[in-house]
């Protein structure tokens, strides 16, 4: 017996989820009706794939070993898909573009102005959404390209169901106000090791992302190798906020090198050893893609002027 292609699509999306609901809510079904096709799934395959562990479900090795196998068809339709596309004459239709707050402001912009210059028939989404979302919005349909970044402290976890191409690397910078007690202790010699260019902020109440986003693991790791736990006064995503915050002595951030042409009077930027690495992101085996392609290129350019 053949197996469902969207059965194996269920399957895989529990084993990154990790529970039925979650996988109901991201795929807009019920989890009765999950719970129904992965049985089918399991009758078609003939092994028990899944397992009840207290109140989860988890997979069985032989569940493991059968998502691996659905990574590669996945990926193998979706060249195909790809491929098919690139047999059309023009790129047209929507393309679904995710994008963090900064890429929003400074590259997708003039990325959007290049890809509708070149390919008028295209429809360009833009959706924000933090990188640590991205491959679920992929996986999910939700998304069909995005704009992903990750740092020093935060690498990008290892996903076989994404593929990613490099855009930009730029340096981190710490962002504080010029009045401060603290600014005022690290006016003389210093080194340029984290702990020298952040222990004068040791003490210092702390702007960072909000939790569970990739900059507040930064923030928090960077000040933790640094030998301090930051004493977080404000979360907020956006760079622009981080930069009045401090400059009005509200506390220390960090922000990379794009969002510093924004800086206001008052504010004081040290560069830190620290980088931010942007990417573009898709589903594995979609990047043959004429329209994704076609962002690519327009993002390149964009980082380029």
């Amino acid at each position: 017996m053949l197996l469902d292609v969207r059965r194996l699509h269920l399957l895989r999306e529990l084993d990154r989820r990790g529970t039925i609901a979650a996988v109901a809510e991201a795929l807009t079904f019920t989890a009765s009706a999950v719970s129904q096709q992965l049985g089918v799934l399991e009758r078609e395959a003939g092994v028990p794939l899944l397992e009840r562990s207290g109140r989860r479900v988890v997979l069985t090795p032989a569940g493991h070993r059968l998502v691996a196998h659905a990574d590669a068809v996945i990926e193998r339709l979706e060249l195909a898909v790809s491929e098919l596309a690139g047999a059309r004459e023009g790129i047209g239709g929507p393309l679904r573009i995710g994008t963090f707050p900064s890429g929003g402001h400074a590259i997708v912009p003039a990325a959007l102005a290049e890809l509708t210059a070149r390919h008028p028939a295209l429809e360009p989404m833009v959706r924000e959404i933090d990188s640590a979302r991205v491959s679920d919005g992929l996986r999910a349909g939700e998304l069909d390209v995005a704009l992903v970044h990750d740092y020093d402290f935060v690498p990008a976890s290892p996903d076989t169901t994404v593929d990613r191409v490099p855009l930009l690397e730029e340096p981190m910078y710490l962002a504080t106000g010029a009045a401060t007690d603290a600014a005022d202790a690290a006016t003389g010699d210093r080194g340029d090791t984290l702990a020298d260019l952040l222990g004068p902020w040791a003490t210092s109440p702390w702007i960072t992302a909000r939790d569970g986003t990739t900059g507040h693991a930064t923030a928090v790791r960077a000040c933790q190798a640094a030998g301090f736990q930051p004493r977080i006064r404000h979360q907020v995503n956006d760079f622009r906020t981080v930069l009045a915050l401090a400059a009005t002595g509200q506390g220390a951030g960090f922000v990379p090198e794009m969002a510093t042409a924004d800086a206001p009077d008052g504010v004081v930027l040290t560069r830190l050893p620290l980088y931010r690495r942007s990417k573009v992101a898709f589903r594995a085996g979609g990047g043959g893609h004429p329209a994704i392609a076609a962002f690519v290129a327009a993002a390149r350019v964009a980082v380029g002027r």
